[in-house]
């Protein structure tokens, strides 16, 4: 151990001096004045169209755990789907890769569904020589797995998140286009409803702007496009369950309109501290004790900002077709506040389901049912990420593997020694 009692009195000391420097006690009256004031709608300072707008009626709901966890299923079956990486990995030969794994669960399970995957390798190089078979999908164990290898844009920066991203959305879009007509109640993706990275391309430096036009990142926003169309014409839902929620359209425009008027600063770095504070309920003579018998959570509200405003009749979606009212494609959401672990999630559906007020509020209740008995995500979101996830051994022993393969070793840097290849 690097630090003695006496060092670890110290730190706590100084967060003591910083804790009595901050008077949190006004932050909860002023979620509640943003939340009543200024999300019906949010617009932008520039006054263009609304960034966030309630569908429906804006107010706040209460679930008892104990009850809601036990209310019949909204959905007979669910489908989940996840794709995971081994993360992208440079090698001294100067390609840039990763690997995507994408696999979809049902509840109740279905074997034969859980074996199928959908693989995908992004290769970056600057090498403009090089030749290697990226000629569309191979299939492998009896028809149940496929792959294919992906030749990443060529950029100067970026490489690793270029192949991360363009593994992981790929594999995934094209998973769940490939086993779409066997979901028949609900599908929920293990994150957004889009390519949230890719998407944030067109607002990037002028390099990833560019890289925005390229035609494989395009392709895979439209196979997100005709995903959606898939399932309207059939009439199936999709969401997105968000676990970790990271935008931050609403606080940055709060913001502006508080400095506009002189009205100081917002205290939340992100959004999703934002509905944690508003959402959260707490009791006591100085109000320190959470309340955990129930779930909260908000009404659907329409978005448009950050990466959003591309898939809304405000943006062109990359500049794919979409065969329906472009409406119809924008994200909507909610946001759920788990008391007992002290956690908000997103959910996330197209307008074209929650345009209809009984459609949003089965989708609700079975986010709400499948969280209050799981503590966490969803089961069928639980069952997808079990089936996609990466393993921290089988990372390292697929880029030992890669290696031996390529012919040329892992970069490393001094960290990769200093915590003794942590990963392996």
């Amino acid at each position: 151990m690097t630090l003695d009692p006496v060092h670890v009195d110290d730190i706590a000391s100084m967060a003591s001096s910083i804790a009595d420097s901050v008077d949190d006690t006004d932050y909860e009256d002023l979620a509640r004045t943003v939340w009543e004031s200024w999300l019906d709608p949010l617009v932008p300072v520039d006054g263009e169209n609304p960034i966030v707008e309630p569908v429906g009626e804006q107010r706040l709901h209460a679930a008892a755990i104990d009850d809601v966890a036990l209310v019949d299923a909204p959905f007979p079956t669910v489908h989940g789907l996840d794709s995971g990486t081994i993360n992208p990995t440079t090698f001294k030969n100067g390609l840039v890769l990763d690997v995507a794994h994408a696999a979809m669960a049902a509840e109740p399970s279905d074997l034969d569904l859980h074996r199928s995957r959908s693989i995908v390798m992004t290769v970056h190089t600057r090498d403009s020589l090089s030749v290697f078979d990226t000629d569309g999908w191979h299939k492998s164990d009896e028809g149940y797995a496929r792959r294919r290898i992906l030749r990443a844009p060529r950029v100067n920066r970026y490489a690793e998140g270029v192949v991360h991203a363009l593994s992981l959305y790929l594999a995934e879009s094209a998973h769940a286009l490939e086993h779409a007509d066997e979901v028949s109640d609900l599908l929920v993706l293990d994150g957004p409803l889009y390519p949230k990275q890719l998407l944030n391309w067109r607002d990037r430096d002028a390099e990833l702007k560019d890289l925005a036009r390229d035609a494989k990142p395009r392709a895979i926003v439209e196979n997100y496009v005709r995903l959606v169309e898939r399932f309207v014409e059939r009439d199936v839902p999709i969401t997105g369950f968000v676990k970790n929620p990271g935008a931050k359209h609403i606080v940055r425009t709060v913001q502006r309109h508080f400095r506009e008027n002189g009205s100081g600063d917002v205290p939340w770095v992100d959004d999703a501290s934002f509905f944690v504070r508003l959402l959260e309920r707490r009791e006591g003579p100085d109000r320190d004790d959470r309340r955990t018998e129930a779930l909260t959570f908000t009404n659907w509200f329409v978005s448009r900002g950050g990466s959003d405003r591309q898939m809304s009749a405000d943006g062109d979606a990359f500049g794919v077709e979409r065969h329906l009212d472009p409406k119809d494609y924008t994200v909507t959401f909610f946001v759920l506040y788990d008391p007992r672990t002290d956690v908000c999630y997103r959910v996330e559906a197209p307008y074209a389901f929650t345009k209809d007020e009984a459609m949003r509020e089965k989708l609700m209740r079975h986010v709400v049912r499948d969280v209050a008995a799981t503590r966490g995500p969803p089961l069928a979101v639980e069952k997808a990420d079990e089936l996609a996830r990466v393993s921290v051994g089988e990372k390292a022993a697929l880029r030992r593997k890669l290696s031996e393969k390529l012919g040329s070793d892992q970069m490393k840097s001094y960290d990769n020694i200093r915590w003794v290849d942590e990963d392996e």
